[in-house]
């Protein structure tokens, strides 16, 4: 069976762009084909115009890749290891401007063993832009890390993003694609199942809305809302077919009546909401007994 199978991507240079998806759905493989780290059987591939499997040579100097975990020397200083990685490029960005960029120059002269874990994350940030990358491939960047250190990861990336810089991000975390991503991908058994702005994706604007309110004691709501269900602490809810027009029936029904809908809420469902139902949907019906995940493989 295929690790990748026919998927379609489209990124455009400045946008950053999240790949989601469960283990041995296929991002890894995907995104070690684009970096030019493993072959494809078929298929045709352009990054920065290149070809990474016949160019990759010409392609390492114009991208930049933050792995999960990464072997940087513990016992040099920040400002040795930017300058050490620095120079196996042409055309480097400066030492302590690069330093500067992920928010680390009160740290340049620190030991990477002091870093805190939001600071060796950032460290891994200014490794990969050393080179003065067009293109940047982040794995898992926040993976283990606390609530504090996952924020300060996250500022950086969106620092590259107002530089103009392109980034594809892979990530299990719904809250960093919807804070981070312009579009993302959702791939399940080596296809992409969904694709679309974080808000949108696959009608996540529309589609399984609820609206949820309460009624005072003896008041029954107004017909053709929608499948209504009574729920607890004497709230009811639906799911409209039209949002807008079943909120201006709801209120103007209340208007009319001098009735109060304590606690109005419109509930959309949720990216992870989403997430959950696309990769269920495809990985059910498609994944044998006993398959190893993606990791396994690699």
């Amino acid at each position: 069976m295929p690790v990748v199978n026919g998927i379609d991507l489209h990124v455009s240079r400045g946008e950053v762009f999240a790949l989601l998806g469960p283990n041995g759905a296929g991002k890894t493989t995907t995104v070690e084909i684009l970096e030019g780290y493993r072959r494809r059987d078929g298929g045709e591939i352009e990054v920065l115009g290149l070809d990474p499997g016949r160019e990759r040579q010409r392609l390492k100097p114009r991208i930049g890749i933050v792995l999960q975990s990464t072997g940087v020397d513990r016992y040099l200083t920040v400002k040795e290891t930017v300058a050490m990685y620095a120079s196996y490029y042409p055309r480097p960005r400066p030492v302590g401007e690069v330093i500067d960029l992920v928010g680390l120059t009160s740290k340049s002269d620190s030991r990477v063993i002091r870093l805190s874990g939001g600071q060796q994350r950032r460290l891994d940030m200014a490794v990969a832009l050393a080179g003065d990358p067009e293109l940047l491939f982040l794995d898992e960047p926040t993976t283990g890390f606390d609530p504090s250190a996952r924020h300060e990861a996250w500022h950086v990336v969106k620092d590259l993003a107002q530089l103009g810089k392109t980034v594809l991000l892979t990530t299990h975390y719904m809250d960093e694609a919807q804070y981070l991503a312009d579009r993302v991908a959702v791939m399940a058994a080596g296809r992409i199942v969904a694709e679309g702005a974080p808000d949108n994706l696959a009608g996540r604007n529309s589609a399984r809305t609820r609206v949820r309110y309460a009624l005072p004691p003896g008041a029954v709501p107004p017909d053709g809302l929608g499948q209504a269900t009574n729920v607890a602490d004497g709230y009811v809810e639906f799911v409209p077919d039209d949002l807008a027009a079943a909120l201006h029936r709801l209120t103007g029904w209340a208007l009319e009546q001098a009735v109060d809908l304590d606690d109005l809420q419109i509930i959309r469902p949720s990216l992870e909401d989403v997430y959950l139902s696309l990769v269920a949907s495809v990985t059910d019906a498609t994944t044998p007994a006993g398959e190893p995940d993606e990791e396994a493989r690699s």
